[in-house]
């Protein structure tokens, strides 16, 4: 098969600090059986996180696709070491199941003997004899580097076993070299290089339940928590949890606080407690320090905040809390993604080709030289061993530099002494919901109302989208459009749904006449949208309207939020992880509750409109068999074939239950129902079949830490626009105008970074008939999907069916 044309390399940063990145191969189309007679290795080592069995299962599947033999390494290097039954020979089957589980089912442990040269000639012997030369390592930066000096060693070691007659001519000839690629499992994100390490999400989502779980409580007693988190020398999981949570202070490693911090802390509680503030949250990383080196610890605040502020306090160490549980989706879908990369590296790499991990860049997977990480890795920490916290920050990357500098922004935030109609500024901001409610619109509300006022601003608040803007009062008690105060958005964070209230409808149909007036009897002077593609498409309503009515010559962002993940100009919408997350959690009891019962194929109908990114990502996330989308179109004999497939899968791979899904819009003929009764009655006598719609469910749930953060920045990245177009286009009487199309904008995240976008600029790209973005990045994945459910050529079926069966329906169960 010719060599597909690859990307040049590319920086993964564009300063000193950047590794080199080589686009992966996801979306390609890839060639069944083609590596057909290599042999592959596996293995997890170190501390265990959540998502590596998603990893492992990838490795199998796409390495039984490719035609390879694929072995599971029990128990890391020590079962490397030891050989025999440590090294199994892993089929289809073995994974199945396996991958909505925590830790690794495949053991991982400390190896002393891999550290001497003869436990490295053990390993190498057992590899050998069953032509292993392919490994793909999952661990944290030291069982990577141990790989690699194992790699670097292998002539040498072969040399050795080869003298001494421990293997042959044939042997040594045939196992020349060996291939490493790595997957970084750690909770910790502490691997440079990588935007997200696998187990890091799961964790944070552990931090944010317990923090949830303990706000109400110190709630009900006006009490203080300290809760400590893991990371010894990386202060991320402290960092974002604190920013999800609306901790009130943070300790991490990577920037200790200044001298004195004791005294600025308890100033701080005592101003919020002052507010009517009932609780405060504190997290400590384990590893935090002062700017001298002394360790902070979570006893030595609880007993700062006891003496001086004679707060009830109480000390959490949530220890390992934060490496259990079932993986979300988004370590699942990581370690499906990356588990499958690491395979087709391996199969392109050469002798001279130099070890790799793979990465995450935005949403893209990618191959970086294992050792150029690694050695930025370590000077993060011979930073901070020296003192120079802002190099330990940069080397950090640009993630957590842009999750520090947010959180040290709303840290210093006071409430304003005056209001803002009192101060220099006086200009209004006016903040609405457009659109169903999707988890983190409540997020952005928050930051945007508390940022805005700490500049001088006034913040107007739009409840029930244009219906509270025309008609002004839902009922005699309620002001629909006030001015929201700094105590009014506490704790919005956390919660789901929109607090403002939201329409599912399009400026145009109560009239651009109507809107106009009234924003400009608000004496508006920039709007924030935040929903869905309604929220997108009243934006350009109101923006081709400038011409018309100066109202609208004023800046307008729109930040989209809806769990369908269908607005053009960012390649993540708010609410669409926490909604992934809620499909995955519902289809992991679905597939559960057929456990002990007979053969059974579940049909489960998501949202998203015509858009297929949750059924598609949530397959992923769930191991689906199937996920039928608008998109990709498909017909009769795709399902017909889906059928044979799984009635394949139960008859000769032991599997018990199947899951395929379907989008809401897939197919106006092919319903939720037609494919039920389909499968119910071509699987008679191999399975049964059940349907089930899940509604609102997905809308609804606790936001997710992604949604949270995220929210918070992009709210943090709006009001500093706001403010700078306000400056720029305020005319000598003190009012706003522009109508130029690069401040009627979207602001979304593409690849890895936050943009504006003009709307009339993404309007060019959008399908407003089935509301679509022309371009998804997400439909790339589409193959992996098939590929991972064990979709061949459908003339496998009738060689696997045991002697003498002609039919399927003449098997009984």
């Amino acid at each position: 098969m010719a060599s597909p044309q690859r990307e040049p390399p590319r920086r993964l940063d564009s300063r000193k600090y950047s590794v080199m990145a080589t686009p992966g191969r996801e979306g390609q189309q890839i060639q069944a059986g083609v590596y057909a007679g290599r042999a592959i290795g596996v293995f997890t080592s170190g501390g265990d996180s959540q998502g590596m069995n998603s990893a492992v299962r990838a490795v199998v599947r796409m390495g039984s696709y490719l035609g390879c033999k694929t072995y599971y390494i029990k128990e890391g290097y020590q079962g490397m070491v030891d050989g025999g039954d440590n090294i199994v020979e892993a089929t289809w089957a073995s994974s199945s199941g396996i991958m909505q589980l925590g830790g690794t089912v495949i053991g991982s442990a400390r190896c002393k003997d891999f550290r001497e040269v003869e436990g490295r000639l053990r390993a190498a012997e057992n590899l050998i004899s069953r032509k292993i030369i392919n490994l793909v390592v999952i661990g944290g930066d030291g069982s990577l580097t141990g790989a690699n000096i194992f790699r670097q060693e292998w002539p040498s070691l072969l040399d050795k076993l080869f003298d001494a007659g421990r293997i042959t001519k044939e042997q040594f000839d045939e196992c020349s070299h060996l291939n490493i690629v790595g997957m970084v499992g750690s909770i910790d994100n502490d691997f440079c290089g990588t935007d997200m390490t696998i187990g890091t999400d799961t964790a944070l989502h552990r931090i944010m339940e317990s923090v949830d779980t303990i706000s109400t409580t110190a709630s009900s007693h006006q009490r203080a928590f300290v809760l400590e988190v893991m990371g010894r020398h990386c202060g991320y999981l402290a960092l974002v949890g604190a920013l999800a949570t609306e901790a009130d202070w943070v300790f991490i490693p990577e920037w200790p606080p200044e001298d004195g911090w004791e005294d600025h802390l308890c100033k701080k509680l005592s101003a919020e407690r002052a507010t009517g503030q009932r609780l405060n949250v504190i997290l400590v990383a384990e590893g935090s320090i002062d700017r001298h080196g002394t360790p902070i610890t979570a006893n030595q605040v609880k007993d700062l905040l006891t003496d001086r502020l004679k707060y009830d306090t109480r000390v959490t160490v949530l220890g390992h809390v934060q490496r259990g549980g079932s993986p979300t989706a988004f370590d699942r879908i990581l370690g499906a993604r990356m588990g499958a990369e690491a395979v087709l590296a391996l199969m392109d790499a050469t002798p001279d080709t130099p070890a790799c991990v793979i990465s995450l860049d935005g949403n893209e997977a990618v191959r970086v030289p294992l050792m150029q990480c690694v050695e930025r890795t370590k000077n993060v920490q011979n930073a901070m061993n020296e003192r120079n916290f802002e190099e330990a920050v940069k080397l950090r990357g640009k993630s957590f530099q842009n999750n520090l500098a947010t959180y040290r922004l709303l840290s210093k935030l006071q409430p304003p002494k005056k209001t803002a109609d009192e101060s220099s500024v006086g200009k209004r901001f006016a903040i609405m919901n457009i659109g169903a409610p999707a988890c983190g619109m409540n997020a952005v509300v928050r930051s945007f109302v508390r940022l805005s006022l700490a500049q001088g601003y006034t913040v107007l608040g739009i409840h029930d989208s244009f219906d509270g803007l025309l008609y002004g009062r839902s009922t005699e008690l309620i002001n629909v459009v006030k001015p929201m105060s700094w105590t009014e958005v506490q704790g919005w964070s956390g919660r789901g749904g929109s607090l403002l209230g939201t329409r599912k409808v399009l400026a145009s149909k109560y009239g651009i006449e109507k809107i106009a007036k009234k924003m400009k009897e608000y004496e508006i002077s920039g709007l924030v949208i935040v929903g869905g593609f309604e929220a997108y498409h009243s934006a350009l309503q109101l923006t081709e309207a400038r011409k018309d009515y100066d109202s609208f010559c004023i800046p307008i962002i729109v930040i989209p939020c809806t769990i369908s993940n269908n607005v053009p100009g960012s390649d993540f919408s708010l609410g669409a992880d926490t909604a992934l997350n809620e499909i995955t959690d519902i289809c992991d009891r679905i597939k559960q509750s057929a456990t002990g019962t007979k053969r059974r194929i579940f049909v489960v109908e998501t949202m998203g409109g015509y858009c297929g990114y949750l059924a598609t990502m949530s397959g992923l996330a769930g191991g689906a068999d199937a996920a039928y989308i608008f998109e990709d179109k498909f017909s009769i004999t795709d399902l017909r074939d889906d059928v044979f497939h799984l009635k394949n899968k139960i008859l000769n791979a032991g599997v018990q239950r199947g899951l395929v899904l379907r989008n809401e819009y897939a197919n106006p003929h092919y319903t939720t129902d037609f494919i039920e009764q389909l499968f119910s009655e071509e699987g008679k006598g191999v399975f049964t079949c059940r349907k089930n719609v899940l509604g609102h469910m997905q809308q609804g749930g606790v936001p997710s830490v992604f949604d949270r953060n995220y929210g918070t920045k992009l709210a943090a990245k709006a009001v500093a626009w706001m403010a700078q177009q306000v400056k720029e286009y305020t005319q000598e009487d003190g009012k706003i105008f522009t109508n130029h199309p690069s401040t009627s904008t979207l602001l979304g995240m593409r690849r890895r970074h936050m943009e504006f976008t003009p709307l009339q600029e993404l309007a060019e790209g959008t399908d407003f008939e089935h509301r679509l973005p022309e371009d998804q990045w997400w439909l790339k994945l589409r193959p992996l999907l098939r590929i991972l459910a064990k979709h061949t050529e459908m003339d496998y079926i009738a060689e696997t069916l045991p002697e003498g069966v002609v039919d399927l329906e003449e098997l009984e169960f």
